[in-house]
């Protein structure tokens, strides 16, 4: 009884159909997919009960009875973007690779669907069933991994936030020679000679490699997750 009192009420607490009226026309699923294609096309302000129906063609008023409000939607079409990705693979084989290939789905699903970033920062954390088999899975593939529990949870939320920021980067992607152009500026400004730490790391690192936003991603998650796994406190 404790438990049915503070656990959250969610669209997914209650059942898809009631007991009693005639079958349901359409799913969750259907509705939740028909709301990914209007903010896909028109962006997540565009996304609205009346404007959802009028893409089902129907009325606004027989959503209701799927879904109890505008909120409830956005979860369903966080949770049906969760389930776009593939947790078939097996665990159990070099967890690093395994994470680092769940992030790139991650961030790939975020480049589909740019307005994303902003629901789950308007929305809180709702996790639907989706998102939750999703982070079990990422604990399976965590499993072999040095680190505590706690730890392990930061480093999903971690590879969930790097996923969001390559993703604005690349919706946000400059035209062909911006960043050539913007890495000479930087050497111009070194080479005067008011910044030597700067013109040191500069000289250091000689010319930088190509653009290249999969390895850059790669690369930080490669870095990143064994330390937050490593040595660190709990």
């Amino acid at each position: 009884m404790a438990d049915r009192e503070t656990r959250p009420t969610t669209v997914w607490s209650r059942p898809e159909r009631g007991a009693r009226g005639p079958a349901p026309e359409r799913s969750r699923t259907q509705i939740a997919a028909a709301a990914l294609a209007l903010a896909d096309a028109e962006g997540l302000a565009a996304v609205s009960m009346r404007a959802l129906a009028q893409r089902l063609g129907t009325g606004p008023a027989s959503l209701y009875r799927y879904v109890g409000s505008r909120d409830e939607l956005l979860d369903l079409m966080a949770d049906a973007v969760a389930g776009e990705l593939d947790l078939s693979g097996a665990t159990g084989g070099d967890w690093l690779d395994d994470l680092v290939g769940l992030a790139l789905q991650s961030r790939d699903a975020h480049v589909r669907h740019p307005w994303l970033a902003d629901l789950n920062d308007r929305r809180g954390e709702v996790l639907g069933p989706h998102a939750i088999d999703y982070l079990d899975h990422a604990l399976g593939i965590l499993a072999p991994a040095p680190g505590t529990a706690g730890q392990k949870l930061e480093a999903i939320g971690l590879l969930g936030g790097l996923a969001v920021l390559f993703a604005r980067r690349e919706a946000a992607a400059t035209p062909t020679g911006a960043p050539a152009a913007r890495a000479a500026h930087l050497a111009a400004v070194a080479a005067e000679g008011r910044h030597p730490h700067l013109l040191a790391a500069l000289t250091a690192a000689g010319a930088p490699p190509p653009a290249d936003r999969d390895a850059l991603f790669v690369r930080l998650l490669r870095r990143l997750l064994p330390a937050m796994l490593g040595q660190g406190e709990p």
